[in-house]
């Protein structure tokens, strides 16, 4: 791959990184093979033995992986890689945390003059085309390529997002969709039946009437630019032109389409007629909310489904259903969230294929059926749901299966494919202020979505330029 001069590109780095409101194979004897029988008469080879044995064993090749997994996500990453050091003995994996996505991100921009940075990073997928662009990175195609790696049991859904003009550039790693989370208990008490949660915008609106009364708001969805992406792609609309910059690059935001206008207004009448509470941006407060019993529904990441689950337990019964659409012949499928790896270029070519050979032992169906149980986010791999472990998983929380159809069902297409652009974070804040303003009756929805639009396409202009060759 040509390298860009990463100068050129940092100008805009800035505007991507905007900080944003939120199985193993058995260990071997150690690399060391078994000592020579020395022959006591042949005193050459003894000797030979003896000198060799005097030699410094090979020091392993190091690969600094950095992450942004905290928490209990950093527990379970920390213990992939030292599984990994423990059955793999001539690499080293070091697993670094720094920060959130945006923060490790910068970190790396600034890393590179000094090649301080990692072999590996995990960059979130809305920093994909940025990544290209950068010239920095050996698309893991090539290693595809060169050993005839077999990816047909990888998620297409999945693998399709990281995949540009024909060519995987990552290897995901972390995904996950929203779904709709509703409390089984509140429906029965409003007279909803609990085993029939909402699937089009009436349908909702019409449960969130019923839900709200006595303490309860029917809903609360957070202000996530996500959620106004996934419930565009979930129509099968595109959220940028040329394919969803696919095709080529985007050079117009499509946002204030007729089908996102048709959402938001959706979104913004449950606002105004109090059935959906605004709770701002945070997803951590809707889930708050939600698991307190004081909304009935809501949206969040499949990968939240455990903790949800779990907070609940003794309080109510959690449902889960499939995002929902304008109606129910909508095209369209979500678009998977989440992460991925990516290989530097600017490090030695063993250091790159040793990075490579974690990248595969982490897409190992019983890697990712142990990352997936301890997680919640989807295993990669459908081979992993071969896993006893994911099938008595799936035994616990059966809430977990609505994710899984759900991506299953999506339609491929540039919309479920999802979009790529070079000034995606920003565009996701910008969105977020549209619908603050709609919701606050500073614009009206159209106004307040063409504005949006406007803005977000003269950020990919000059980001363009930025980038040209």
């Amino acid at each position: 791959m040509v390298k860009r001069n990463w100068k050129m590109v940092l100008p805009v780095a800035a505007m991507l990184v905007l900080p944003l409101s939120a199985c193993a194979s058995n260990p071997n004897n150690g690399g060391n093979e078994p000592s020579p029988t020395v022959s006591a008469s042949n005193t050459d080879t003894a000797a030979n033995a003896g000198a060799a044995s005097t030699e410094p064993a090979k020091e392993p090749v190091k690969v600094v992986w950095w992450h942004s997994m905290s928490g209990e996500l950093g527990t379970a990453a920390d213990k992939l890689v030292s599984d990994f050091n423990a059955s793999h003995p001539d690499i080293k994996v070091e697993g670094v945390f720094q920060g959130t996505y945006d923060e490790s991100l910068n970190k790396l921009k600034a890393s590179m003059d000094s090649k301080s940075g990692p072999s590996l990073i995990q960059v979130y997928e809305i920093g994909s085309k940025f990544m290209i662009d950068s010239g920095a990175v050996t698309p893991v195609q090539q290693f595809i390529d060169e050993e005839s790696y077999d990816v047909s049991s990888l998620e297409p859904n999945i693998r399709s997002y990281y995949t540009f003009d024909g060519k995987q550039y990552s290897m995901p790693f972390n995904t996950s969709n929203p779904i709709l989370y509703y409390n089984k208990d509140l429906f029965t008490k409003a007279g909803l039946d609990p085993n029939k949660p909402p699937a089009t915008y009436q349908e909702v609106a019409d449960a969130a009437k019923k839900l709200t009364g006595d303490g309860v708001t029917g809903a609360s969805f957070a202000i996530y630019g996500w959620f106004m992406e996934q419930l565009l792609a979930n129509q099968g609309k595109d959220l940028v032109n040329n394919g969803n910059g696919r095709d080529s690059s985007a050079s117009e935001s499509l946002v204030n389409q007729e089908a996102a206008v048709k959402t938001l207004t959706w979104w913004k009448g449950m606002v105004d007629d109090k059935s959906v509470l605004n709770l701002g941006r945070k997803t951590d407060d809707t889930k708050k909310a939600f698991l307190a019993g004081q909304i009935a529904m809501t949206l969040d990441s499949t990968a939240s489904l455990r903790g949800i689950v779990d907070g609940a337990a003794g309080k109510f019964e959690v449902g889960t259903a499939f995002l929902p659409k304008p109606d129910a012949s909508s095209e369209g499928g979500v678009v998977v969230g989440g992460a991925s790896l990516w290989i530097l270029n600017n490090k030695p070519a063993e250091e790159q294929k040793a990075a490579w050979e974690f990248i595969k032992y982490l897409a190992e169906p019983a890697v990712q059926a142990e990352w997936h149980i301890n997680t919640g986010y989807f295993p990669i791999t459908s081979k992993a749901y071969d896993e006893q472990i994911v099938k008595d998983n799936l035994a616990k929380y059966p809430q977990f299966q609505t994710a899984v159809d759900q991506l299953h069902a999506s339609k491929p297409g540039t919309a479920s494919q999802g979009a790529v652009m070079g000034v995606f974070p920003e565009a996701r804040q910008t969105v977020e202020g549209a619908i603050e303003e709609a919701f606050t009756g500073k614009k009206d929805v159209k106004a307040a979505l063409d504005d949006a639009a406007k803005q977000i396409t003269e950020k990919i202009g000059i980001y363009n330029k930025t980038v040209a060759k």
